[in-house]
């Protein structure tokens, strides 16, 4: 696991980031949490979180959202946005939260404001072994319990903004597929991203005027229903479309 910058100070006690990584594996919707223990009351606990932190003296938020990504899952060079914070008064009503951070972060902490990143990414075998070693997790956005601070809020904020943020830019959804997928892939993808049942003959007329969504010979191999056609992405020719408009 990469070093920590536990002797950097910090810059201040009551800002932070948070990482929303949504990720798609070809059948759920997911979101990377990391797993938090605690003893509270004389209690252990075990919960999930959101890959968060306080904020360096030597990093700025964009900085800070990538070492807290990096230092917590392993992840590196993944596409962030920088999309809401979130300042209520009530984020740190709950003792256990403030006292598993003042634990974690050595210092006293009151109220907080965090600001939120987004990032989509597809799954891969290798990517699921790879989070494993930091005690995190890919946990399917419909299966979520109740997270630490207010992150179930913030992932439902993230949800809001992501499918915002598609409509006007459509090429991040392919950064959640394969290089070659199938119908089926995408509008499962769709599916759970907007939250409608996509009825199957108008989503392959959709996909006809999706210039850059290109056909492929191959097909699917060793399965037990009818193989279903490969497509590719063409970022070439979206950006080409793109600069028409």
């Amino acid at each position: 696991m990469p070093e920590t910058k536990k002797d950097i100070p910090l810059a201040n006690n009551h800002i932070s980031v948070d990482c929303v990584v949504f990720g798609f594996d070809g059948q759920k919707l997911k979101v990377l949490l990391v797993k938090r223990a605690g003893e509270e009351g004389g209690e252990i606990y075990h919960d999930m979180k959101l890959p968060g932190s306080l904020i360096y003296m030597d990093e700025d938020l964009d900085e800070a959202a990538e070492r807290v990504l990096y230092e917590l899952t392993g992840l590196k060079d993944v596409k962030m946005i920088q999309f809401k914070a979130f300042g209520s008064k009530n984020r740190t009503n709950n003792p256990k939260d403030v006292h598993w951070l003042e634990r974690a972060q050595r210092c006293r902490v009151e109220r907080i404001v965090t600001v939120a990143f987004i990032a989509l990414i597809k799954i891969s075998r290798r990517l699921i072994k790879s989070v494993d070693e930091y005690q995190a997790c890919w946990v399917p956005v419909d299966e979520m319990k109740t997270l630490a601070f207010d992150h179930n809020v913030i992932i439902d904020e993230a949800l809001n903004y992501n499918r915002q943020y598609l409509e006007f830019n459509p090429s991040a959804l392919f950064d959640m597929l394969p290089n070659k997928f199938t119908a089926s892939q995408l509008r499962a993808l769709y599916d759970l991203i907007y939250g409608v049942q996509v009825d199957v003959r108008n989503f392959h007329k959709k996909i006809a005027l999706m210039k850059y969504v290109i056909p492929l010979a191959e097909k699917e191999c060793d399965v037990s229903h009818r193989a279903a056609r490969y497509y590719k992405f063409d970022r070439k020719i979206y950006n080409s479309l793109r600069k028409a408009l």
